[in-house]
């Protein structure tokens, strides 16, 4: 007599290895198909704030404006370096900060100037002769720093983030 094969078994074990098979490839198929791709292109402009300052010189002294030609608002200060005494008249919104520096303490918007000045007056320095010298400089030296607000809203300068623009016209 012969011994039949069950064959119940192997078909009951290829269909749970079909089964298996079938559940690992759904969660691949899923693994593949959640991400995407994209076309296309879109510059990004990060601008920049820059800042000029404008400095006339007459006999009443230096007057100092400062103009933000960069792209974002920002707040400015000044810095005069002068080997003669000078003293300062500031215009509203300049304020003295107690550190060497001018502040002006309203937010400067992009392509603006500051609406008021800060004169710098000086008187013409004398020789042992009792001669006015003819040569001396008054160095201006402005920062800025882009706008950032606290917790509130309020608009502040971060002057540890300085950009700063040495020189004279």
């Amino acid at each position: 007599m012969r011994k039949q094969l069950n064959k119940k078994p192997i078909f009951l074990a290829a269909a749970a290895l079909a089964l298996t098979a079938s559940l690992s490839v759904g969660s691949a198929m899923a693994y593949f198909t959640t991400y995407s791709t994209a076309s296309g292109r879109k510059p990004l402009e990060m601008g920049f704030t820059e800042t000029v300052p404008h400095e006339d010189v007459d006999t009443g002294g230096k007057h100092i404006t400062i103009e933000n030609t960069g792209d974002y608002d920002c707040f400015v200060r000044v810095r005069v370096f002068s080997v003669i005494d000078v003293t300062y008249t500031a215009g509203e919104g300049w304020e003295d900060g107690g550190d060497g520096y001018w502040y002006y303490r309203p937010v400067l918007a992009a392509g603006a100037t500051t609406p008021s000045e800060l004169q710098v007056g000086f008187e013409y320095p004398v020789n042992d002769e009792n001669q006015t010298t003819e040569s001396f400089e008054i160095m201006v030296v402005q920062e800025c720093t882009p706008v950032v607000y606290d917790d509130e809203g309020n608009a502040m300068p971060d002057w540890e983030h300085v950009i700063r623009t040495d020189g004279t016209e």
